[in-house]
């Protein structure tokens, strides 16, 4: 049976237990309102570690001012069961002033350069900021051995990855691929945001991935590619903020390059914005 733990006290108890048994601690970080994905990745977590810490956190730092922070849908009680179902054996459910003592406008900030410059961090700014520092005051709360993230927010796991590896913080990361619904459609918490309408284009996301793929691999160059994905998305109702190729590390490289490539698309059905990528 799972427990919930609301008290940072009770939570490093219970993972300062856990290692003196030494068990290995898995950590999932999520917002809540979970889905197929999110228990996917405690079930992948499940093979590489004993016992699993699931967090749930709508984190007010990686929201701007225009962002979805107030309605974003709040289900605790709905994720313990599905959480429990999937194998977790606690959840992290902390109020923002355990997790921002000093409120948090007055927090202390973590930035990692470069790559959160880019993509979303171009059209969200400040998000990658609050994701760092979120992450980060996560993992020194819960000391996880390892810890996994999904791979349809494919920007955030290589900005973890690179904090990850700059502070020098003991956690193995491991990353789970993206579950998708029949049509396709990448499973997110936002996708009720949609409308009926909305909700049979929003596949259109994925085929465009797959047609930049099939594209880019036929020798297309990249200019080409991402001007056609942009015009498909537009032609389908969508406002695109980018429809790109990049490397695998997110630079910018023409042609097929060694190690691949991966397409990434970001695009709002009226006001709900939706991510998605494939690697190839």
């Amino acid at each position: 049976m799972i427990r919930t733990v609301e008290a940072l006290d009770a939570l490093r108890a219970q993972v300062a237990q856990w290692k003196r048994e030494g068990l290995r601690i898995g950590f999932v970080p999520t917002m809540g309102n979970l889905h197929a994905g999110h228990f996917s990745l405690v079930e992948l977590a499940r093979r590489h570690a004993d016992r699993i810490v699931a967090s749930v956190f709508v984190n007010p730092t990686q929201f701007g001012p225009d962002e979805d922070f107030a309605r974003y849908p709040r289900t605790p009680e709905q994720d313990a069961r599905g959480l429990d179902d999937a194998g977790c054996d606690l959840l992290w459910l902390p109020a923002v002033e355990t997790m921002y003592p000093y409120g948090a406008s007055n927090a202390v900030q973590m930035r990692v350069p470069g790559i959160t410059d880019v993509l979303d961090g171009a059209h969200r700014p400040g998000h990658f900021d609050g994701v760092v520092t979120v992450v980060s005051r996560l993992f020194n709360q819960v000391q996880p051995d390892v810890a996994v993230f999904g791979r349809k927010d494919y920007q955030q796991v290589a900005v973890v990855r690179y904090f990850v590896r700059d502070l020098a913080f003991p956690v193995e990361l491991v990353v789970g691929e993206t579950r998708r619904e029949a049509d396709g459609l990448a499973m997110s918490s936002r996708n009720q945001y949609l409308d009926p309408d909305q909700r049979a284009r929003a596949p259109e996301l994925h085929r465009t991935l797959l047609a930049m793929r099939d594209a880019a691999l036929s020798g297309a160059d990249a200019v080409r590619v991402e001007a056609e994905a942009a015009a498909r998305l537009q032609s389908a109702g969508f406002d695109v903020d980018y429809a790109v190729v990049r490397r695998r590390d997110l630079s910018e490289g023409g042609g097929i390059v060694a190690g691949g490539q991966v397409a990434l698309v970001a695009a709002r059905l009226g006001r709900t914005r939706l991510i998605d990528n494939l690697e190839f």
